[in-house]
């Protein structure tokens, strides 16, 4: 396809995407004359995961195309790439183990339990880390089985989730969905939460 059937399939403003050529982080086209070039499916997908790591996850440029050529390092493994486009891998594969965050040993402790395969670096273990420690800073600790039945509702999301993709799909389309998928929906689910809740309380209250 011409520059402009990709940008009208894409959304994409043709400026845009010859700025992203030029950054790298689309690879050239067939050439077909001197100022022209031909570009396939394999181009659509990638900038449809290009533009969802800039405008979606909120990536730098920089940060997008080392996402990417780590992306590219592990085409066919499909649980590296999700890590690596959702933010659960590190980029750099020989980066040094991260400082235990507070409340490390809980998390730590909550993952054996559940028996989950969770890499070291994961953001997600700080975050969770940090905020079971302000909790607990404030009065409001969760204790183990509550926290583990919060877990368990979470694992019950992620199998939701992966069971939106289509394992026939090309893994760039997987990457770019699940995305998609886990930063649009979260405040969806926060926003069923509230509505949850307060059924819940309608319900108890009469």
């Amino acid at each position: 396809m011409r520059i402009s059937e990709l940008s009208r399939r894409s959304a994409v403003p043709t400026a845009t995407i010859k700025y992203y050529l030029r950054e790298g982080l689309l690879p050239p086209g067939r050439a077909t004359a001197a100022t022209q070039a031909e570009y396939d499916e394999g181009h659509l997908r990638r900038l449809r995961l290009v533009r969802a790591l800039i405008g979606v996850r909120g990536l730098s440029v920089s940060a997008t195309r080392e996402v990417l050529g780590a992306v590219a390092e592990h085409a066919g493994e499909r649980h590296q790439v999700l890590g690596l486009v959702l933010g659960a891998r590190p980029v750099d594969e020989d980066a040094p183990e991260p400082e235990p965050a507070p409340g490390a040993a809980e998390v730590d402790a909550l993952i054996d339990a559940l028996g989950w395969e969770v890499s070291e670096h994961a953001p997600a273990r700080a975050v969770l880390g940090e905020t079971l420690e302000t909790l607990r800073s404030l009065g409001a600790a969760l204790d183990p089985a509550t926290l583990r039945g919060y877990a368990e509702l979470a694992e019950r999301t992620a199998v939701l989730d992966l069971e939106q993709l289509d394992p026939a799909a090309d893994p760039l389309e997987q990457a770019e969905r699940a995305l998609l998928r886990t930063v649009l929906l979260e405040p969806a689910l926060l926003a069923l939460r509230r509505l949850a809740q307060e059924n819940e309380s309608a319900r108890r209250g009469g």
